[in-house]
């Protein structure tokens, strides 16, 4: 589903390089244009990707700030048309191919390598020709006021056909994942940063390395989070900048469905809880066992409105984010257009509110985690976990 659903899966990635100081839709404008999505239904052609508005995805010009300028984001979607053909027919046509082949060079027992190999790829060739491409879109928002893009996809192969044509469209940006650790640095306060770099276990900067290297935050942010949801207090105060004011309580836990890994003598196991859980025995007893919880369903709770994510503690993509419902009341003097931009702004807010949330639940976990006393916290989860 895209961004602008009420339920959608979200990696997010800080931007970095410099903005234009003059005219960015103009240079927006001709960056999106370059890569734009070009159709390849009347062709042959196996794959397009590019470029088109968030809210048409039959539309690819972007000649108008209307098409992709949204206050301080700039928005639209890739576009990913893909023509595919089942194994099983091209092997059966193939075969016929290969059978006529034969017929007609009696000489011959077998087809020769290369002679087979141009075979395959006029059969390949003529079935592509006969099928239709399926399109697949993917939402892109980028706040350039804060440089944080956001991405509707967690399949890796879409996200690095993202990053690579993010890269060919803005040359001269990098995109960098928000794993845990980098946003740990973006929400402490420089008093415990020291601490953050000291309890770093990545042997370099490298984002797939800060990722492995630093496992112990998600697993340490899920198991502190469980043992708050049943012995401690699911109670919290907004503590990071969006729309949410500074102070305002929310409520944070832990239900519905948890994953554990672990090692054993037969390789790695998964162990999969699900359904409400009253005491975690389940989950208490794995833990014990010497497996993590690597991934859980997170509620958040403001006043009447809900958010409720399943967060993947080793990157922190947030997949089903389920927000509250937008809503947007019609009259007889909106026009379409209005009305996309006005569900735009009220889809953002609700998603960066549920964000802000997310960023003080795990502000909080990290005072507790870098702090003087943690030891103390986490002798108090273990004598809990082994039921003292």
């Amino acid at each position: 589903m895209g961004i602008l659903a009420n339920t959608v899966s979200i990696c997010q990635f800080q931007v970095f390089g410099n903005l234009p100081s003059d005219d960015l839709f103009e240079w927006a404008s001709t960056r999106l244009a370059a890569q734009a999505f070009r159709p390849i239904d009347r062709g042959s052609e196996e794959l397009s990707v590019g470029w088109v508005h968030i809210d048409d995805p039959k539309d690819s010009s972007f000649d108008r700030p209307q098409a992709f300028w949204r206050d301080r984001y700039l928005t639209f979607s890739m576009r990913r048309d893909q023509r595919r053909v089942p194994s099983a027919l091209l092997k059966a046509h193939m075969e016929k191919a290969e059978e006529d082949f034969l017929a007609a060079h009696p000489g011959l027992q077998r087809v020769p390598r290369q002679k087979r190999e141009e075979l395959r790829d006029a059969v390949r060739g003529s079935l592509l020709a006969q099928t239709l491409p399926v399109p697949a879109i993917f939402d892109v928002v980028w706040d350039t006021r804060g440089g944080r893009l956001t991405f509707a996809s967690l399949n890796a192969k879409v996200v690095e056909l993202f990053d690579n044509l993010f890269r060919q469209t803005f040359d001269d940006f990098r995109l960098v994942a928000v794993h845990p650790f980098a946003r740990a640095e973006a929400i402490l306060d420089q008093a415990l940063l020291p601490a953050l770099q000291q309890a770093n276990q990545a042997s370099s900067d490298a984002v797939l390395e800060m990722i492995e290297g630093n496992r112990w935050l998600g697993q340490d942010f899920l198991l502190w989070l469980m043992y708050q949801t049943m012995e401690g207090s699911s109670s919290y105060s907004v503590n990071q900048p969006g729309p949410a004011q500074p102070g305002e309580g929310f409520s944070a836990y832990l239900n519905d469905r948890l994953l554990l890994v672990g090692g054993g003598d037969s390789g790695v196991q998964k162990v999969t809880v699900i359904g409400p859980q009253d005491a975690f025995s389940e989950v208490r007893t794995a833990l014990q066992a010497g497996k993590q919880i690597t991934e859980a369903i997170l509620h958040m709770e403001k006043l009447e409105h809900q958010w409720k994510l399943t967060l993947k503690g080793e990157t922190f993509n947030l997949a089903t984010f389920k927000s509250p419902a937008v809503k947007i009341e019609r009259d007889n003097r909106s026009d379409e257009a209005s009305e996309k931009e006005a569900v735009f702004y009220e889809r953002m807010y609700v998603l960066e509110e549920g964000l802000q949330l997310f960023d003080s639940l795990y502000r909080r976990f990290l005072d507790d985690r870098l702090g003087s006393d943690w030891m103390q916290t986490l002798a108090r989860i273990n004598a809990w976990l082994s039921g003292e």
